[in-house]
């Protein structure tokens, strides 16, 4: 035998023990499969059986093993979801509706505000936004605020200025909750933020007053209200068709009532949206103006860079 055919010999026996080797790992990977398939089916079948079989309060240490009545979804306990609605301030370059801010003002003014706070909002933030400093600076003087001390010492009560708080609906947290039943309404400056679904629930809450299902009752003081958890609320419906007469005609149904006051109340919750929004735009113009300063400037900085040609010319060779 040659050097040649011994070469071609142990090549052919490489490679038959190579087909056989892989031969074998895909009939292992083959028995496997299925082996891994059948016990998958075999625990499925065994587990629904076990489950059948066990009665729910069975407990001799595998307590918290043993399948367990399913719990029900109340909406009655959770509240129901409130429904999106499509608000143009949420727009990305869109701003709130100043003037349903400020008929927004006149519904807290005249409703809301007998019964829950706003002690995060001071005058001033309305001027330019849904006021003229005038018509604040009147708003304003029509309270009275605590002040001093003065020369003797004393405390005074002045006339309310742009620098003040909107005034308070009670003066402490017992009286609201004395005069509300135990109930203590919540302050307003961030509630469409601390709510969850913000101006969606506020406004579903609002409109959301019913008579309860049957089967519910509600003790004294209570009403049904679906959107809140739970379904009993203490605070009676307040918004009603022409119970607020708006300045600039606008047709005051509960609908609109409602929608007024939750533009305001989520505006008073984000009082810098509208800035923030005309700072990213001026944000996103700058910055696509220097993007293209930039390009233009690494274009022309490196154009005779990129496209210039080197040429390597060998020196010439004497000979002798």
């Amino acid at each position: 035998m040659n050097a040649f055919s011994a070469f071609g010999f142990v090549r052919r026996r490489f490679a038959s023990a190579a087909g056989s080797t892989a031969t074998g790992t895909a009939a292992r990977g083959h028995v496997s499969a299925g082996f891994v398939a059948k016990s998958a089916v075999v625990c499925g079948v065994a587990g629904v059986a076990i489950s059948a079989a066990l009665p729910d309060d069975l407990d001799f240490g595998l307590g918290a093993l043993a399948p367990k009545g399913a719990q029900a979804f109340s909406l009655i306990e959770n509240g129901m979801h409130a429904p999106h609605f499509d608000w143009e301030h949420r727009a990305w370059n869109k701003t709130f509706d100043h003037a349903s801010i400020r008929r927004g003002y006149q519904v807290y003014r005249e409703i809301c505000a007998a019964c829950h706070s706003m002690s995060l909002v001071s005058w001033r933030t309305l001027v330019g936004v849904s006021h003229t400093e005038e018509e604040v600076k009147a708003m304003a003087a029509e309270y009275e605020y605590q002040d001093g001390p003065d020369d003797t010492g004393a405390m005074f009560m002045r006339p309310g200025k742009l620098s003040d708080r909107l005034p308070d609906a009670y003066p402490n947290e017992e009286a609201a909750r004395a005069a509300n039943g135990g109930a203590y309404p919540p302050d307003l400056s961030c509630i469409v933020k601390a709510r969850h679904g913000e101006e969606d629930y506020v406004f579903a809450l609002l409109l959301g007053y019913s008579d309860p299902p049957p089967g519910m009752s509600l003790r004294e003081g209570l009403h049904f209200n679906r959107y809140f958890p739970g379904g009993a609320i203490s605070m009676a419906r307040a918004l009603y068709d022409e119970v607020v007469e708006y300045d600039d005609g606008t047709p005051n149904n509960a609908s609109q009532l409602a929608k007024d006051v939750t533009t305001f109340l989520s505006w008073a919750s984000s009082p810098e949206h509208d800035e923030r929004k005309k700072m990213g735009m001026r944000s996103i113009a700058i910055s696509t103006l220097l993007l293209l300063l930039s390009v233009w400037y690494k274009r022309f900085k490196w154009a005779g860079i990129k496209t210039r040609q080197i040429v390597y010319k060998p020196p010439k060779v004497q000979c002798h």
